[in-house]
């Protein structure tokens, strides 16, 4: 029985052994990606008391202000599985992913829409970053039939790498069509989490506007200027978890004018985004939980199964190799029924209190074949010692 359970012991701690050395080699690389079918995701910011520009079309007018209000943006991740098996070329296969991603921005007074924005693109699975997908497209006005190709992601944009370094990164920014650098500025706890915080400056940048909604502009807000252009500055700062790469905080500070060729520039947009406390819990919560996923399969599972592992092998062997129980000598001791045994060199105790027996003949006479015991002392007194025999003719003496 012993010898069953000692080797079902070995052959247990052996395949947890495997078990411990596969986990961080062949498992843990598993979790470290973006999986195929990750949950749908939503982002909430707000801003408060920000200006923007409202452009409101009412049959063939069209009213254009900058009002003041409190304003709240929606992002939404939706990642897309059966496209990412059928459409994704074969460079990327395996190594990407392909989201769909909504944004939508309103007034938290009346919920007018101020502006909104879909697009689909390809993330690298482990750095995140954006991938080199020739369908990827934005469409930014709400029109039908997107041009597909019609941007070109490069950098981060919705998440860092797994395992995150204190290095600078380049993130990509929606409005300047590219990426920039975010540099790392240290690292900064959140709600009992330690994220490293990253900063992109954005000062002063032209973009690239239609010259139809630069005159529309400029006919508004410049009546005397002939053209125009429009400048963005932003302060992104990104609040990272180093393990997942997830963002746990957003923060934007966004600045665009006009700045005409004649004329006082007009601010068109000024607004302090920032995720809010339940968004930013949110993230918190995913994050520890992502968090103890990878730790357990790539840090404590291996070493959990590794202890067990050596405590089942060394336990089976030693039930197989220990000897059987109850099999040591012991010196037999002699049957007898007195319990003090004499040694057998001690000299006979005589008992002097008794009454001597008279000797027993030996059967058959003197003539007997049984020989009588023999003597040292054939001159003893004692008259129980047998004396010397005289031979024929010879007189006894005494």
């Amino acid at each position: 029985m012993k010898l069953r359970v000692g080797a079902a012991l070995f052959g247990l701690g052996v395949l947890l052994l495997v078990f411990a050395a596969g986990l961080p080699f062949y498992v843990a690389p598993a979790v470290t990606k973006l999986p195929y079918d990750l949950e749908p995701t939503t982002s909430v910011a707000e801003a408060k008391n920000a200006r923007f520009l409202k452009i409101t079309a009412t049959g063939s007018s069209v009213s254009i202000e900058v009002p003041q209000g409190d304003l709240m943006s929606n992002v939404e991740v939706i990642p897309q599985p059966d496209d990412t098996k059928d459409r994704l070329p074969k460079d990327l296969k395996g190594d990407a992913v392909i989201w769909d991603v909504y944004q939508t921005v309103r007034r938290t007074d009346n919920q007018d829409v101020v502006s909104q924005y879909s697009t689909e693109l390809a993330l690298y699975r482990i750095s995140g970053a954006a991938a080199s997908w020739k369908d990827q497209w934005l469409n930014e006005t709400g029109a039908d039939g997107t041009p597909v190709g019609n941007v070109k992601y490069t950098g981060q944009i919705y998440k860092f790498p797994f395992g995150t370094d204190k290095r600078d990164y380049q993130i990509f920014d929606r409005d300047l069509k590219r990426a920039t650098p975010a540099k790392f500025v240290g690292t900064e706890k959140i709600k009992g989490i330690e994220t490293y915080r990253f900063e992109q400056r954005i000062d002063n940048e032209v973009l690239a506007t239609p010259e139809s909604s630069i005159q529309t502009l400029v006919g508004k807000f410049a009546p005397g200027a002939t053209s125009g252009q429009i400048v963005y500055s932003n302060i992104r700062t990104v609040w990272v978890d180093p393990v997942t790469g997830s963002y746990v905080n957003v923060r934007e500070q966004q600045h665009k004018e006009l700045r005409p060729n004649t004329g006082t520039p007009t601010v068109l947009l000024d607004a302090d985004f920032n995720y809010t406390d339940d968004t930013v819990s949110r993230s918190v919560e995913t994050v520890k939980d992502n968090r103890f996923k990878i730790g357990l399969i790539s840090f404590w599972g291996p070493i959990v199964a590794g202890v067990l592992g050596l405590i089942a092998v060394v336990f089976g062997v030693w039930l197989v190799t220990r000897p059987e129980g109850g099999t040591a000598r012991h010196r037999a001791e002699p049957a007898v029924d007195d319990p003090t045994p004499t040694r057998v060199d001690q000299e006979p105790v005589r008992d002097t209190d008794t009454v001597e027996q008279p000797r027993q003949q030996p059967v058959g006479g003197p003539l007997s074949d049984e020989i009588p015991p023999a003597s040292t002392n054939w001159k003893s007194e004692d008259p129980t010692v047998p004396t010397q025999r005289p031979a024929p003719g010879e007189v006894e003496q005494r």
